[in-house]
């Protein structure tokens, strides 16, 4: 799928490239599962604000954009600049950097019922496994437009990933 590039922290003129493993596969979804269910409601996160139960609200809306009818469509406007600046750190293969800035509706401020967002996530997780990346492919994400099943994937993947490291599983 995706290729994610990382640089030596130590020469920095090193290029490390791998691939993002495919969410849309029931091995990765599965090892995905695997290490939320690791997760306990007390697991802190290494970095950044919030708590792991924020943390899996946060990670549902990325499928609630797909799935859900819930967010508004950003206007014609919104939607270019949106495309224009995040569309390639969101679906592209550089990983996420500590601390970045987020989108409003990503933003949880309020404590989530883990066990309930635990299972809402895992839930999305299995959903777009089972529709799998021909569904997927050329579809249309709200802010980004119409995504490759690359693309998709890079965006599911990463951010999950991103997160569950942060929360040291």
């Amino acid at each position: 799928m995706g290729k994610i590039i990382t640089f030596d922290k130590t020469q920095q003129s090193k290029l490390y490239i791998m691939d993002f493993p495919n969410i849309f596969t029931k091995e990765i979804s599965n090892q995905v599962i695997g290490r939320i269910n690791n997760l306990t409601p007390e697991t802190k996160g290494q970095w950044g604000t919030m708590n792991v139960g924020q943390m899996l609200a946060h990670c549902s809306v990325a499928y609630e954009l797909h799935y859900d009818n819930k967010h508004p469509k950003p206007n014609a406007f919104t939607k270019f600049m949106i495309k224009l600046f995040a569309k390639k750190i969101v679906t592209g293969p550089a990983p996420y950097k500590r601390n970045s800035r987020t989108a409003p509706m990503f933003v949880m401020k309020e404590d989530k019922d883990f066990e309930k967002e635990k299972k809402r996530l895992v839930d999305y997780i299995q959903k777009t496994q089972e529709l799998g990346e021909a569904h997927f492919d050329g579809k249309e994400n709200l802010s980004f437009g119409k995504l490759t099943k690359n693309e998709w994937n890079n965006l599911f993947y990463k951010h999950l990933d991103h997160h569950l490291n942060q929360f040291g599983v």
